[in-house]
Order: C-alpha cells, then structure tokens, then sequence
C-alpha cells in the first residue's frame, strides 16, 4: 500500500513540474498558456512538491505573489494532514 501511494505521489510530483515546464514553454513563445488555475489544481491534489521545484528550477511564476505564498501553503497543509492521518 506504502508503495503505491508513493508512486502516485511520485507520478503526480513529476506531472506537475512538466506541466509548469510546458507553460514556461509556452510563455516564452507566447504560446497558449495553462490557466494558473489548472497548476493549483495540480499541487492541490499532491503535486505542490513539483510546483514548488518548477518554481525554482525553472523561475517560473516566481513573481506572483499568489504562487509564493500558495504553494508553500498547500505543501504545510498537506503534510499537516498526512500527519494528522497517520497519527
């Protein structure tokens, strides 16, 4: 069970930074972008260790102040939770 949780949460982490990766991309090229909603959804549902990574990584979002703050902010809620979970 540890296992497969662990890759869902591995799979997740990695959708998200490629999928922050693609709207760097896309930026750059003034390409059509992916709706900042979208990248919340992806780090609500487990992937807020790969936005926080993309964010560094590759500079992206990293003067918005609403990705700054919210993303660390879902991460300490996460673990909060997964914490409170297991105890």
């Amino acid at each position: 069970m540890i296992t497969t949780v662990s890759i869902i949460w591995a799979l997740i982490n990695f959708i998200t930074f490629f999928v922050f990766a693609h709207d760097k991309s896309q930026a750059k090229r003034r390409g059509r972008r992916v709706p900042e909603r979208t990248l919340f959804l992806l780090a609500a549902v487990g992937g807020s260790v790969g936005a926080i990574v993309a964010m560094r990584v590759l500079r992206h979002k990293t003067k918005h102040l609403t990705f700054v703050i919210g993303m660390p902010a879902i991460l300490v809620i996460q673990v909060a939770l997964v914490s409170w979970y297991l105890i």
